[in-house]
């Protein structure tokens, strides 16, 4: 018989760390990374989003799907078609639709809808940077007053539409 590794564990101490840099940061959001090496073949990650803070939507290579599970706060994930119309939205919160698995290649981008919004995700490694050509060419660059206004109005559209 080996030995096994102790048990690791993820405290509200970590999560309040976590909500506090995204709060301070010009982006509005933070992440921490579970998985122990960019390398390791299941990326794990605690993503934390404030109001307002862009994700550009982007896609992932067919074969890499990203899960998110809501642990705080509440958040939409939305889907968009190849010209940028909104395909599929949830909204995420505990207790209620609390997780929501993005398919690869979908173009998806995640808003937050209340403060100190704390999603865990998992997406298969290893970590690459996403290239431009991954990003939307119907999005606006991050930082421009056009996608401020964008996440606003798929905050109102996601939270208006019937699940589903």
């Amino acid at each position: 018989m080996t030995a096994s590794a102790p048990l690791r564990r993820f405290d509200a101490a970590a999560l309040g760390e976590t909500l506090a840099l995204a709060a301070a940061a010009p982006r509005r959001r933070a992440n921490r990374n579970v998985h122990p090496a960019l390398d390791d073949p299941i990326q794990r990650l605690l993503n934390v989003f404030q109001p307002g803070t862009y994700v550009r939507p982007h896609r992932h290579e067919p074969e890499r799907f990203e899960l998110f599970l809501a642990l705080a706060g509440s958040a939409a994930v939305l889907t968009f078609d190849d010209g940028g119309a909104v395909r599929e939205s949830a909204v995420l919160a505990p207790g209620d639709t609390w997780a929501v698995e993005v398919p690869g290649g979908a173009w998806h981008t995640v808003v937050s809808l209340a403060p100190d919004t704390a999603l865990f995700e998992v997406k298969p490694g290893p970590y690459a940077p996403l290239r431009e050509e991954a990003f939307a060419p119907w999005a606006p660059p991050e930082g421009t007053a056009d996608a401020a206004a964008r996440v606003a109005a798929w905050a109102r559209l996601a939270c208006e539409r019937p699940a589903g």
